[in-house]
């Protein structure tokens, strides 16, 4: 499966006064490019909500490798790793575009939930979207991602 890129630049609020981006704002950065990944795939997590599907955060995991700095323009890399009955794992890569350098990498694990917060397995829609074109998870169920 291709990464989906979306570009974000670094905006002076997002840094301290060092002009380096603050760690907390990765997490975000990373929902952006899940967010854009999900549209481009047919669908917004506003349209999953109204079909009572939440992506509920289960875990996430960053890798600092880099700093960024203010004004820096990032490409964000986006990807499924796996989606199961009730849960999709995301992956990423942040590379700032002036030099290619890798600054970050990391995952979060989305358990889909209905409105009162219990588990619940992904509607057949979102499934097929998030599955897209492979026609097969992208890694099966009952295997745990390498």
């Amino acid at each position: 499966m291709d990464w989906h890129e979306t570009e974000i630049r670094v905006r002076y609020a997002e840094t301290d006064k060092m002009g380096i981006a603050h760690h907390s704002n990765y997490l975000i950065w990373f929902e952006t490019g899940r967010s854009d990944l999900c549209r481009a795939r047919g669908f917004s997590y506003n349209q999953m909500e109204n079909d009572d599907a939440l992506m509920v955060v289960a875990e996430s995991y960053i890798r600092y490798q880099s700093p960024a700095f203010y004004e820096d323009l990032l490409t964000i890399r986006t990807k499924i790793a796996e989606v199961r009955s009730r849960s999709v794992r995301f992956i990423y890569e942040i590379v700032r575009r002036s030099d290619n350098a890798v600054i970050a990498e990391g995952e979060t694990l989305h358990l889909v939930t209905d409105q009162q917060k219990k588990v619940k397995t992904i509607p057949e829609l979102y499934r097929r979207l998030l599955v897209g074109n492979e026609g097969k998870e992208a890694i099966p169920a009952g295997q745990a991602p390498s």
